[in-house]
């Protein structure tokens, strides 16, 4: 296979694993985690961010080679997010942001609107904007007319482990939106990631599947592998589904014919 490059905002990656920061027992696992899953982003909550604190900084840990996706976790409105994201980029953490805005509380559902608000202003901010939100078209289409340089989608509830829920929605935006789609939430197990890449989504986004997990190491690596084994499945060009079976090798014309 020629070398798969994905590409968001100017800048080129090999892996097409996200990962965060977010639920680790021990912030000191996670350069092990990037280095076990070969991911190249990673995404940390400003609000966890204190470059003054000379201890538990979990930006400490964040390997130098890593694309940092500092998100607005935390907002509630467009202005809030728009508010966080320039106090990012104050903070020396770049023009990349993951635009979250949720004020829904028991479900962590993302604000469609307040997102497609707060993209068209950072976007043209020249900030590199990759929203998570439902995996809405409308939303969606709203979202690239407003600059976003790749769309999130979540697969389900932020932090359920229940996987990929939304795999038809997931779908049409695959198909309809010429821009990166990252499924973000809800991927549990490795097979789920790897399912999201054969139906041909760009990248996945994995946090509290890996940070949770007994190994956390041990389940980045096998994170990594689904994602790439996925994304090779995407690309060989899976052979097509029946409803009536096909047999692998001739029936007629051995010991005499099929009635032999």
């Amino acid at each position: 296979m020629s070398k798969d490059i994905l590409t968001i905002g100017g800048r080129s990656f090999s892996s097409r694993l996200f990962t965060g920061t977010g639920k680790y027992g021990d912030d000191s696992v996670i350069p092990d985690v990037c280095e076990a899953s070969g991911s190249e982003v990673i995404t940390v909550a400003l609000r966890r961010v204190d470059l003054e604190s000379t201890t538990g900084n979990v930006m400490d840990f964040i390997p130098k080679h890593m694309q940092l996706l500092p998100n607005t976790s935390g907002a509630r409105t467009a202005d809030e997010a728009v508010r966080i994201a320039r106090l990012a980029r104050a903070m020396g953490c770049g023009d990349w942001i993951k635009i979250e805005v949720i004020s829904d509380n028991r479900y962590l559902l993302p604000d469609g609107y307040e997102t497609v608000k707060a993209t068209e202003i950072l976007a043209k901010e020249g900030f590199v904007v990759l929203p998570y939100v439902n995996a809405d078209l409308y939303v969606a289409k709203a979202l690239a007319d407003a600059g976003a340089a790749a769309v999130m989608p979540l697969g389900a509830p932020i932090g359920t482990n229940r996987g990929l829920k939304t795999r038809e929605m997931v779908r049409i935006l695959i198909e309809e939106i010429d821009l990166p789609i990252v499924v973000d939430a809800g991927i549990g197990r490795p097979s789920e990631a790897c399912e999201a890449m054969e139906m041909g989504a760009d990248a996945v986004l994995v946090n509290t599947a890996i940070a949770t997990a007994a190994d956390p190491v041990m389940m980045a690596r096998a994170f990594g592998r689904a994602v790439r084994a996925g994304r090779e499945a995407f690309l060989s060009g899976p052979g097509a589904k029946r409803v009536l079976a096909s047999a692998s090798s001739p029936l007629t014309g051995f010991l005499g014919g099929a009635g032999a």
